[in-house]
């Protein structure tokens, strides 16, 4: 009897296996949970990239190559980041119809979805830019007078003032900034798109790129006023001189035609 009472267990013996076990399972989560994680993620990111390698093989290998190192019809992608697949296909200048000087906007083709797969791809070929959250290119609370500072400095020689646009050299263009999207704008800065210039983030931190997009939208908006008047189309100094040539020396004419009429009729009474 005294043997069978010193083989028996103590009352809180139980409750001490259950918390060594709670905290080994508490262990062992810590331990594989993130990794699982990880590993979870990096198939998503794999199976992403090989979506994505299919859909490029079909509409951009024949221009850019099948591996993304370009040709004589296509730049190479290696190293231009998801951000630049993001601008180029969601704003349907890729895939291009035809080369030319520059590839204009048009519909897009493709998907959200099948953008980002496209993306993942691009972006697996080298490292560039990343497409962008909401948080990094929401102008909510940005400084519109700053933005129109930046804007005069950086982009209106070849947007104009208000981004409706112009012309520049050997058939390029800049492209009218009306109705871009935020996240598009935002990507063209960062990425340079074509014949624009690239303003990354240690050029141009992300504040002033929400500030500048700020002042497209505010100057581009419905309830923009023109203090001056007429605005012929934000052009500048084209639009104007037109007018001034057009209406100004036209009435000039006519006011000397008029004038040559009645000097006639006086000499002949």
């Amino acid at each position: 009897m005294k043997k069978l009472s010193a083989r028996r267990r103590h009352p809180l013996a139980a409750v001490v296996v259950l918390l060594l076990a709670l905290a080994a399972t508490g262990g062992l989560y810590a331990a594989f949970a993130p990794a699982g994680t990880a590993k979870a993620d990096e198939t998503a990111q794999s199976l992403a990239i090989e979506e994505g390698k299919k859909l490029y093989s079909v509409g951009c290998a024949s221009c850019h190559g099948t591996g993304g190192q370009g040709t004589s019809d296509g730049p190479s992608l290696v190293g231009v980041g998801s951000a630049a697949v993001d601008f180029q296909v969601g704003t349907g200048r890729m895939p291009a119809q035809q080369p030319g000087a520059q590839v204009p906007k048009k519909k897009v083709i493709y998907s959200q979805a099948e953008i980002d797969l496209l993306a993942a791809y691009i972006a697996s070929l080298g490292a560039g830019p990343i497409t962008p959250k909401e948080s990094q290119f929401s102008p909510d609370g940005a400084d519109v007078a700053r933005g129109g500072e930046l804007f005069r400095t950086n982009c209106a020689q070849c947007h104009n003032f208000t981004g409706e646009g112009g012309a520049l050299t050997h058939g390029k263009y800049a492209p009218n900034l009306e109705g871009v999207s935020d996240k598009h704008l935002f990507e063209a800065m960062q990425t340079g798109p074509q014949n624009m210039p690239s303003f990354p983030d240690t050029t141009m931190p992300e504040k002033e790129k929400r500030d500048i997009i700020a002042y497209v939208k505010a100057v581009n908006s419905d309830e923009a006023d023109s203090p001056g008047g007429l605005s012929l189309g934000g052009l500048g100094p084209v639009s104007e001189g037109l007018f001034a040539w057009v209406f100004g020396l036209g009435a000039l004419i006519a006011v000397a035609v008029w004038v040559a009429a009645h000097t006639a009729k006086a000499k002949k009474s």
